[in-house]
Protein backbone atom coordinates (compact mmCIF):
# COMPACT_ATOMS: atom_id res chain seq x y z
CA UNK A 1 0.00 0.00 0.00
CA UNK A 2 2.83 2.36 0.85
CA UNK A 3 4.55 1.60 -2.46
CA UNK A 4 1.40 2.36 -4.46
CA UNK A 5 0.95 5.62 -2.57
CA UNK A 6 4.58 6.54 -3.21
CA UNK A 7 4.21 5.86 -6.94
CA UNK A 8 0.95 7.86 -7.00
CA UNK A 9 2.57 10.84 -5.26
CA UNK A 10 5.52 10.56 -7.68
CA UNK A 11 3.10 10.65 -10.62
CA UNK A 12 1.28 13.71 -9.22
CA UNK A 13 4.56 15.52 -8.48
CA UNK A 14 5.98 14.90 -11.95
CA UNK A 15 2.69 15.96 -13.56
CA UNK A 16 2.60 19.24 -11.61
CA UNK A 17 6.26 20.00 -12.38
CA UNK A 18 5.76 19.24 -16.09
CA UNK A 19 2.59 21.37 -16.18
CA UNK A 20 4.44 24.36 -14.72
CA UNK A 21 7.38 23.98 -17.09
CA UNK A 22 5.10 23.36 -20.08
CA UNK A 23 2.93 26.42 -19.34
CA UNK A 24 6.02 28.66 -19.25
CA UNK A 25 7.44 27.07 -22.39
CA UNK A 26 4.10 27.28 -24.21
CA UNK A 27 3.72 30.96 -23.43
CA UNK A 28 7.23 31.68 -24.72
CA UNK A 29 6.94 29.48 -27.82
CA UNK A 30 3.52 30.73 -28.87
CA UNK A 31 4.46 34.36 -28.40
CA UNK A 32 7.80 33.93 -30.17
CA UNK A 33 6.23 32.01 -33.06
CA UNK A 34 3.37 34.48 -33.37
CA UNK A 35 5.64 37.52 -33.39
CA UNK A 36 7.85 35.92 -36.04
CA UNK A 37 4.84 35.10 -38.20
CA UNK A 38 3.32 38.57 -37.81
CA UNK A 39 6.61 40.24 -38.60
CA UNK A 40 6.75 38.21 -41.81
CA UNK A 41 3.19 39.27 -42.71
CA UNK A 42 3.91 42.93 -42.01
CA UNK A 43 7.16 43.04 -43.97
CA UNK A 44 5.61 41.22 -46.92
CA UNK A 45 2.60 43.57 -46.95
CA UNK A 46 4.79 46.66 -46.78
CA UNK A 47 6.99 45.48 -49.64
CA UNK A 48 3.95 44.52 -51.71
CA UNK A 49 2.32 47.94 -51.13
CA UNK A 50 5.54 49.73 -52.03
CA UNK A 51 6.01 47.70 -55.21
CA UNK A 52 2.38 48.18 -56.23
CA UNK A 53 2.52 51.94 -55.56
CA UNK A 54 5.73 52.21 -57.59
CA UNK A 55 4.12 50.34 -60.49
CA UNK A 56 0.98 52.54 -60.47
CA UNK A 57 3.12 55.69 -60.17
CA UNK A 58 5.17 54.60 -63.17
CA UNK A 59 1.98 54.27 -65.21
CA UNK A 60 0.83 57.76 -64.25
CA UNK A 61 4.20 59.22 -65.19
CA UNK A 62 3.90 57.57 -68.59
CA UNK A 63 0.78 59.65 -69.22
CA UNK A 64 -1.77 56.84 -69.02
CA UNK A 65 -5.17 58.18 -68.04
CA UNK A 66 -6.37 57.62 -64.49
CA UNK A 67 -9.52 55.86 -65.68
CA UNK A 68 -7.48 53.32 -67.59
CA UNK A 69 -5.19 52.80 -64.62
CA UNK A 70 -8.16 52.41 -62.24
CA UNK A 71 -9.85 49.94 -64.60
CA UNK A 72 -6.67 47.89 -65.00
CA UNK A 73 -5.89 47.91 -61.25
CA UNK A 74 -9.47 47.01 -60.33
CA UNK A 75 -9.39 43.99 -62.65
CA UNK A 76 -6.15 42.75 -61.08
CA UNK A 77 -7.41 43.30 -57.52
CA UNK A 78 -10.70 41.46 -58.08
CA UNK A 79 -8.80 38.15 -58.30
CA UNK A 80 -7.08 38.75 -54.94
CA UNK A 81 -7.75 36.41 -52.01
CA UNK A 82 -8.88 38.62 -49.13
CA UNK A 83 -8.71 35.99 -46.39
CA UNK A 84 -5.20 36.92 -45.24
CA UNK A 85 -4.22 40.20 -46.87
CA UNK A 86 -4.88 42.39 -49.89
CA UNK A 87 -4.24 45.84 -51.40
CA UNK A 88 -6.53 48.73 -52.17
CA UNK A 89 -6.15 52.25 -53.55
CA UNK A 90 -7.60 55.28 -51.76
CA UNK A 91 -7.44 58.97 -52.31
CA UNK A 92 -6.29 61.41 -49.64
CA UNK A 93 -9.84 61.89 -48.35
CA UNK A 94 -10.19 58.18 -47.67
CA UNK A 95 -12.46 57.36 -50.62
CA UNK A 96 -11.91 53.86 -51.98
CA UNK A 97 -10.75 53.98 -55.62
CA UNK A 98 -9.91 50.30 -56.17
CA UNK A 99 -10.75 47.33 -53.96
CA UNK A 100 -11.03 43.52 -54.40
CA UNK A 101 -14.71 43.86 -53.51
CA UNK A 102 -16.09 46.10 -56.26
CA UNK A 103 -19.27 46.67 -54.23
CA UNK A 104 -17.51 48.99 -51.80
CA UNK A 105 -15.60 50.99 -54.41
CA UNK A 106 -16.52 54.66 -54.00
CA UNK A 107 -17.33 54.34 -50.32
CA UNK A 108 -15.52 56.20 -47.57
CA UNK A 109 -13.02 53.84 -45.95
CA UNK A 110 -12.65 55.75 -42.69
CA UNK A 111 -16.23 57.01 -42.25
CA UNK A 112 -16.77 60.73 -41.71
CA UNK A 113 -13.31 61.08 -40.23
CA UNK A 114 -10.36 61.38 -42.53
CA UNK A 115 -9.18 57.80 -43.13
CA UNK A 116 -5.61 58.88 -43.89
CA UNK A 117 -5.19 60.60 -40.54
CA UNK A 118 -6.71 57.63 -38.69
CA UNK A 119 -4.03 55.25 -40.02
CA UNK A 120 -1.10 57.64 -40.03
CA UNK A 121 0.79 55.63 -37.37
CA UNK A 122 2.23 52.42 -38.75
CA UNK A 123 1.25 49.20 -37.01
CA UNK A 124 4.08 47.56 -35.07
CA UNK A 125 4.47 43.83 -34.43
CA UNK A 126 3.82 44.23 -30.69
CA UNK A 127 0.68 46.34 -31.16
CA UNK A 128 -0.56 43.95 -33.84
CA UNK A 129 0.03 41.03 -31.43
CA UNK A 130 -1.98 42.83 -28.74
CA UNK A 131 -4.85 43.41 -31.17
CA UNK A 132 -4.89 39.76 -32.18
CA UNK A 133 -5.01 38.62 -28.56
CA UNK A 134 -7.85 41.04 -27.87
CA UNK A 135 -9.72 39.77 -30.92
CA UNK A 136 -9.21 36.14 -29.84
CA UNK A 137 -10.57 36.95 -26.41
CA UNK A 138 -13.59 38.68 -27.93
CA UNK A 139 -14.26 35.66 -30.14
CA UNK A 140 -14.02 33.27 -27.19
CA UNK A 141 -16.31 35.41 -25.03
CA UNK A 142 -18.81 36.02 -27.79
CA UNK A 143 -21.77 33.67 -28.12
CA UNK A 144 -21.53 33.89 -31.90
CA UNK A 145 -18.24 32.32 -32.96
CA UNK A 146 -18.66 33.17 -36.68
CA UNK A 147 -15.70 35.22 -37.82
CA UNK A 148 -16.43 38.31 -39.85
CA UNK A 149 -14.04 39.21 -42.61
CA UNK A 150 -12.67 42.31 -40.91
CA UNK A 151 -9.37 43.77 -41.97
CA UNK A 152 -6.78 46.18 -40.63
CA UNK A 153 -4.76 48.68 -42.66
CA UNK A 154 -1.15 48.08 -41.65
CA UNK A 155 0.67 50.27 -44.16
CA UNK A 156 0.08 53.23 -46.47
CA UNK A 157 2.29 54.14 -49.42
CA UNK A 158 1.66 57.19 -51.66
CA UNK A 159 1.54 56.88 -55.44
CA UNK A 160 3.90 59.41 -57.00
CA UNK A 161 2.33 61.89 -59.42
CA UNK A 162 -1.21 61.43 -58.03
CA UNK A 163 -3.38 61.91 -54.93
CA UNK A 164 -3.72 58.17 -54.50
CA UNK A 165 -2.49 55.99 -51.65
CA UNK A 166 -1.90 52.24 -51.74
CA UNK A 167 -3.21 50.64 -48.54
CA UNK A 168 -2.02 47.25 -47.38
CA UNK A 169 -4.78 45.37 -45.53
CA UNK A 170 -4.48 42.27 -43.39
CA UNK A 171 -7.32 40.01 -42.26
CA UNK A 172 -7.36 40.25 -38.48
CA UNK A 173 -9.93 37.54 -37.79
CA UNK A 174 -8.50 35.04 -40.27
CA UNK A 175 -5.01 35.50 -38.92
CA UNK A 176 -6.38 35.24 -35.39
CA UNK A 177 -8.01 31.96 -36.33
CA UNK A 178 -4.80 30.61 -37.82
CA UNK A 179 -2.79 31.68 -34.79
CA UNK A 180 -5.34 29.97 -32.53
CA UNK A 181 -4.96 26.79 -34.61
CA UNK A 182 -1.19 27.04 -34.21
CA UNK A 183 -1.58 27.41 -30.43
CA UNK A 184 -3.92 24.43 -30.33
CA UNK A 185 -1.31 22.35 -32.15
CA UNK A 186 1.28 23.46 -29.59
CA UNK A 187 -1.07 22.47 -26.77
CA UNK A 188 -1.72 19.07 -28.35
CA UNK A 189 1.98 18.39 -28.88
CA UNK A 190 2.87 19.37 -25.31
CA UNK A 191 -0.03 17.30 -23.95
CA UNK A 192 1.09 14.20 -25.82
CA UNK A 193 4.71 14.83 -24.83
CA UNK A 194 3.61 15.30 -21.23
CA UNK A 195 1.72 12.02 -21.18
CA UNK A 196 4.68 10.20 -22.70
CA UNK A 197 7.27 11.83 -20.39
CA UNK A 198 5.24 11.41 -17.19
CA UNK A 199 4.22 7.81 -17.90
CA UNK A 200 7.75 6.89 -19.01
CA UNK A 201 9.23 8.49 -15.90
CA UNK A 202 6.80 6.66 -13.62
CA UNK A 203 7.51 3.34 -15.35
CA UNK A 204 11.26 3.89 -15.07
CA UNK A 205 10.94 4.90 -11.41
CA UNK A 206 8.87 1.80 -10.74
CA UNK A 207 11.38 -0.47 -12.48
CA UNK A 208 14.29 1.10 -10.63
CA UNK A 209 12.34 0.93 -7.37
CA UNK A 210 11.49 -2.74 -7.92
CA UNK A 211 15.11 -3.54 -8.71
CA UNK A 212 16.27 -1.66 -5.63
CA UNK A 213 13.70 -3.47 -3.48
CA UNK A 214 14.96 -6.82 -4.76
CA UNK A 215 18.55 -5.86 -3.96
CA UNK A 216 17.45 -4.61 -0.54
CA UNK A 217 15.58 -7.83 0.15
CA UNK A 218 18.66 -9.84 -0.85
CA UNK A 219 20.84 -7.75 1.46
CA UNK A 220 18.31 -8.12 4.28
CA UNK A 221 18.26 -11.87 3.72
CA UNK A 222 22.05 -11.96 3.80
CA UNK A 223 22.05 -9.81 6.93
CA UNK A 224 19.52 -12.11 8.60
CA UNK A 225 21.69 -15.11 7.77
CA UNK A 226 24.73 -13.35 9.22
CA UNK A 227 22.80 -12.42 12.37
CA UNK A 228 21.66 -16.03 12.74
CA UNK A 229 25.22 -17.26 12.24
CA UNK A 230 26.52 -14.77 14.81
CA UNK A 231 23.80 -15.84 17.23
CA UNK A 232 24.81 -19.46 16.76
CA UNK A 233 28.44 -18.49 17.20
CA UNK A 234 27.75 -16.62 20.43
CA UNK A 235 25.68 -19.51 21.77
CA UNK A 236 28.48 -21.88 20.86
CA UNK A 237 30.93 -19.72 22.80
CA UNK A 238 28.74 -19.97 25.90
CA UNK A 239 28.39 -23.75 25.53
CA UNK A 240 32.10 -24.18 24.95
CA UNK A 241 32.95 -22.02 27.95
CA UNK A 242 30.78 -24.25 30.10
CA UNK A 243 32.29 -27.46 28.70
CA UNK A 244 35.83 -26.20 29.18
CA UNK A 245 35.05 -25.14 32.73
CA UNK A 246 33.61 -28.55 33.57
CA UNK A 247 36.49 -30.31 31.86
CA UNK A 248 39.11 -28.28 33.74
CA UNK A 249 37.52 -29.31 37.03
CA UNK A 250 37.30 -33.03 36.22
CA UNK A 251 40.61 -33.57 34.40
CA UNK A 252 43.81 -34.43 36.22
CA UNK A 253 46.68 -32.01 35.98
CA UNK A 254 48.64 -32.33 32.71
CA UNK A 255 52.35 -31.75 33.27
CA UNK A 256 52.85 -30.66 29.67
CA UNK A 257 50.52 -27.69 30.09
CA UNK A 258 51.50 -24.69 32.13
CA UNK A 259 49.21 -23.88 35.01
CA UNK A 260 51.04 -20.72 35.99
CA UNK A 261 53.00 -18.02 34.15
CA UNK A 262 55.79 -16.00 35.73
CA UNK A 263 55.17 -12.29 35.17
CA UNK A 264 56.60 -9.00 36.35
CA UNK A 265 55.09 -5.87 37.85
CA UNK A 266 57.95 -3.40 37.82
CA UNK A 267 60.74 -5.30 39.64
CA UNK A 268 58.36 -7.66 41.43
CA UNK A 269 57.95 -11.27 40.28
CA UNK A 270 54.30 -12.37 40.14
CA UNK A 271 53.18 -15.90 39.22
CA UNK A 272 49.73 -15.86 37.53
CA UNK A 273 47.48 -18.92 37.27
CA UNK A 274 46.36 -19.61 33.73
CA UNK A 275 42.68 -19.80 34.75
CA UNK A 276 42.99 -16.18 35.92
CA UNK A 277 44.28 -14.97 32.54
CA UNK A 278 41.71 -13.22 30.32
CA UNK A 279 43.94 -12.42 27.36
CA UNK A 280 47.58 -11.92 26.44
CA UNK A 281 48.82 -9.40 23.89
CA UNK A 282 51.95 -7.71 22.60
CA UNK A 283 52.53 -4.00 22.18
CA UNK A 284 55.81 -2.36 21.23
CA UNK A 285 57.59 -5.75 21.54
CA UNK A 286 56.35 -6.13 25.13
CA UNK A 287 54.10 -9.04 26.12
CA UNK A 288 51.29 -8.14 28.54
CA UNK A 289 49.20 -10.55 30.59
CA UNK A 290 45.74 -9.27 31.55
CA UNK A 291 43.77 -11.00 34.30
CA UNK A 292 40.00 -11.06 34.86
CA UNK A 293 40.39 -8.66 37.78
CA UNK A 294 41.93 -6.08 35.42
CA UNK A 295 45.50 -6.40 36.66
CA UNK A 296 48.15 -6.20 33.96
CA UNK A 297 51.69 -7.58 34.15
CA UNK A 298 54.47 -8.33 31.68
CA UNK A 299 56.41 -11.46 30.75
CA UNK A 300 59.65 -12.12 28.93
CA UNK A 301 58.13 -14.92 26.82
CA UNK A 302 56.75 -14.29 23.34
CA UNK A 303 53.19 -15.09 22.25
CA UNK A 304 54.42 -18.09 20.28
CA UNK A 305 56.21 -19.53 23.32
CA UNK A 306 53.25 -18.93 25.62
CA UNK A 307 50.66 -20.34 23.24
CA UNK A 308 52.67 -23.54 22.74
CA UNK A 309 52.61 -24.10 26.53
CA UNK A 310 48.94 -23.14 27.16
CA UNK A 311 45.88 -25.39 27.01
CA UNK A 312 44.60 -25.11 23.42
CA UNK A 313 41.12 -26.05 24.59
CA UNK A 314 41.05 -22.98 26.82
CA UNK A 315 43.15 -20.45 24.83
CA UNK A 316 42.93 -19.37 21.18
CA UNK A 317 45.46 -17.45 19.09
CA UNK A 318 43.19 -14.80 17.57
CA UNK A 319 45.93 -13.07 15.56
CA UNK A 320 49.59 -12.13 15.76
CA UNK A 321 48.92 -9.73 18.60
CA UNK A 322 46.35 -11.52 20.82
CA UNK A 323 45.78 -14.78 22.69
CA UNK A 324 42.31 -14.92 24.24
CA UNK A 325 40.84 -17.20 26.87
CA UNK A 326 37.48 -18.80 26.18
CA UNK A 327 36.10 -17.44 29.48
CA UNK A 328 36.98 -13.84 28.56
CA UNK A 329 34.85 -13.77 25.39
CA UNK A 330 31.80 -11.55 25.99
CA UNK A 331 30.38 -11.21 22.48
CA UNK A 332 31.24 -11.84 18.84
CA UNK A 333 30.18 -9.28 16.20
CA UNK A 334 30.69 -8.94 12.47
CA UNK A 335 33.42 -6.53 11.37
CA UNK A 336 33.72 -5.47 7.75
CA UNK A 337 32.70 -8.01 5.14
CA UNK A 338 34.31 -11.23 6.34
CA UNK A 339 36.00 -10.49 9.65
CA UNK A 340 34.90 -11.11 13.25
CA UNK A 341 35.46 -8.79 16.18
CA UNK A 342 35.83 -10.32 19.68
CA UNK A 343 34.62 -8.30 22.66
CA UNK A 344 36.37 -9.49 25.82
CA UNK A 345 36.12 -8.96 29.59
CA UNK A 346 37.91 -6.95 30.81
CA UNK A 347 37.58 -4.64 27.84
CA UNK A 348 40.61 -4.32 25.58
CA UNK A 349 41.51 -0.91 24.19
CA UNK A 350 42.84 -2.50 21.00
CA UNK A 351 40.26 -4.28 18.84
CA UNK A 352 40.64 -8.06 18.70
CA UNK A 353 39.97 -9.02 15.08
CA UNK A 354 39.83 -12.46 13.52
CA UNK A 355 40.49 -12.53 9.79
CA UNK A 356 38.43 -14.41 7.23
CA UNK A 357 40.93 -17.28 7.04
CA UNK A 358 41.23 -17.45 10.82
CA UNK A 359 37.42 -17.41 11.29
CA UNK A 360 37.07 -20.98 10.02
CA UNK A 361 39.69 -22.15 12.53
CA UNK A 362 37.90 -20.22 15.28
CA UNK A 363 34.60 -21.94 14.50
CA UNK A 364 36.35 -25.30 14.48
CA UNK A 365 37.87 -24.47 17.88
CA UNK A 366 34.31 -23.94 19.15
CA UNK A 367 33.32 -27.35 17.65
CA UNK A 368 30.99 -25.70 15.08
Amino acid sequence: MRKDRLYFLTFISITVIYAIIASIALHYLTKSGTLTLLETYLEFSKNEAKSFATLVGHNTQMGISKDSIVQSVQQSLEETDTDIGYLSILDWSGKIICHPDIKIVGEQAGGSKSFVSSVADELTVESFYSQLNRRLKENRDSANQTLAKESEVIHLYPVSGSDWIVAAHIGIDNISQRLQEMRNRFYTIFLLMGLFVVLSYVVVVRLIGSNYEKQLEAKNKQLEDEVINLSKLNRAVGDYQQRVSEKSKGDKEDTTIKRRILTYIRNELLPVATEEIAHIYTENSITYVVCFDGKRSTTNSSLDELFSQLDSAYFFRANRQFIIAISSIDKIVKYGKNQLKILVVPKSEAGILISKNKAAEFKQWLNL
